[in-house]
């Protein structure tokens, strides 16, 4: 069944809880590293920026108290975007991406570099490769990603995914973006042509749960992270 995208209604976020502080304190330090060369090859300053997120990001999903209730709220019509932070200098932004059973995200590269952890429950992710010749992408394989788990990636196609929620409960996961918290709708997801037949068919879990729904918008940030 292939996804619609239609937009979530935006709702506020309550202040960000001390766990989302620390994180952000500790994506401060990671810049003092220097960040990712876009989607060129890892060099060593990239390599120690992406260790430093992957290793923030896992100690803040291991904290219980990371998300408040409200930032775990879904919705019925797509996966939801809590935005919990925005760095002050528009270095990064920190979402909580709340996934109800069968929702999906379209099949995407991305504009900036980008790290999540799942924080609840589980997703599956779908791994594709770029064709350029063809312009288009073809599905590799396809990987559960358990609470716990954590990826980072640079820009461009050498990473292309799809995640989506294929168990019978909510899954949650938190995000970190090379980008404004305005920009979050408009400059991470790089929408890709999907070959033809390329795209794994969808397991009946998300049949069972309906389409899955991409949103358009974005949650209202709660807070503004202080320079470092």
């Amino acid at each position: 069944m292939k996804p619609t995208i239609e937009p979530t209604p935006v709702q506020p976020c309550l202040p960000p809880t001390a766990a989302i502080r620390h994180l952000c304190d500790q994506l401060n330090a990671a810049f003092e590293t220097g960040a990712p060369a876009s989607a060129s090859p890892l060099h060593a300053n990239d390599a120690a920026f992406a260790q430093r997120v992957r290793s923030a990001l896992a100690a803040a999903v291991a904290d219980p108290e990371l998300l408040d209730d409200p930032a775990r709220e879904g919705n019925a019509h797509g996966y939801r975007r809590h935005l919990l932070a925005a760095d002050a200098q528009g270095r990064y932004a920190i979402a909580a991406l709340v996934w109800m059973p069968g929702q999906a995200s379209p099949v995407h590269a991305h504009h900036t570099w980008c790290s999540y952890a799942v924080v609840e429950g589980e997703l599956t992710e779908s791994l594709y490769g770029w064709n350029e010749a063809r312009g288009d992408a073809t599905a590799l394989r396809t990987q559960p990603r358990a609470a716990g788990a954590v990826s980072f990636t640079r820009a461009g196609h050498a990473a292309i995914h799809r995640l989506v929620n294929e168990s019978g409960r909510r899954a949650v996961s938190l995000h970190v973006y090379g980008v404004a918290g305005a920009q979050i709708a408009t400059h991470v997801n790089d929408l890709v042509r999907v070959a033809e037949g390329g795209i794994e068919a969808v397991s009946s879990a998300l049949h069972r749960n309906g389409p899955a729904i991409a949103p358009d918008t974005v949650e209202t940030p709660a807070h503004e992270a202080a320079p470092s």
